[in-house]
């Protein structure tokens, strides 16, 4: 059985190098360390801008490695989503943006596989969930609201479409 050795780290989007925190670790195994580098920013440059969680795997005795790339945090998607710099401070009383309801399905489809929601609905939930605490209001609507319609049905022909 080859022993193999896993590196994980958290990497911006697309901007991985041979330095901190992946050259001290790589190095050391005899890997092309560059090689790993260029296929994570390969792997991440659709996350650019975000933190992405990456896990090398590395095969110690024919230096093969394999590289596989997790999901931005969901409040990194809620920020890039918006275009702004991060949440509010002050969640209760300022408000960062608005999210249509399509773009929290669009994120809950992202997420879906880091998530332990077996329907899209309760990972729509958990999306909105990550608004309330961050400021983010949903269709100009507090998210709590947003969450009681999605309840009631408002959005379930937007949810089958997006399934």
């Amino acid at each position: 059985m080859p022993e193999k050795k896993t590196v994980d780290a958290l990497i911006d989007g697309g901007k991985a190098t041979a330095g901190p925190p992946l050259g001290p670790v790589l190095g050391p195994l005899g890997v092309n360390v560059l090689q790993i580098v260029n296929k994570i920013n390969e792997l991440t440059k659709a996350y650019a801008g975000m933190k992405v969680p990456v896990k090398i795997v590395v095969n110690v005795e024919d230096k093969s490695f394999d590289v596989e790339i997790g999901t931005p945090t969901t409040s990194a998607l809620i920020v890039k989503e918006l275009g702004v710099e991060k949440g509010s401070g002050t969640p209760k009383t300022v408000k960062v943006g608005d999210l249509s309801p399509e773009s929290i399905i669009k994120i809950a489809q992202m997420k879906r596989t880091d998530s332990y929601a077996k329907a899209l609905k309760s990972a729509v939930k958990e999306i909105a969930g990550t608004c309330v605490s961050m400021g983010v209001t949903i269709g100009s609507k507090d998210p709590r609201e947003f969450m009681k319609e999605l309840d009631k049905g408002a959005y379930d022909s937007a949810l089958k479409g997006a399934e």
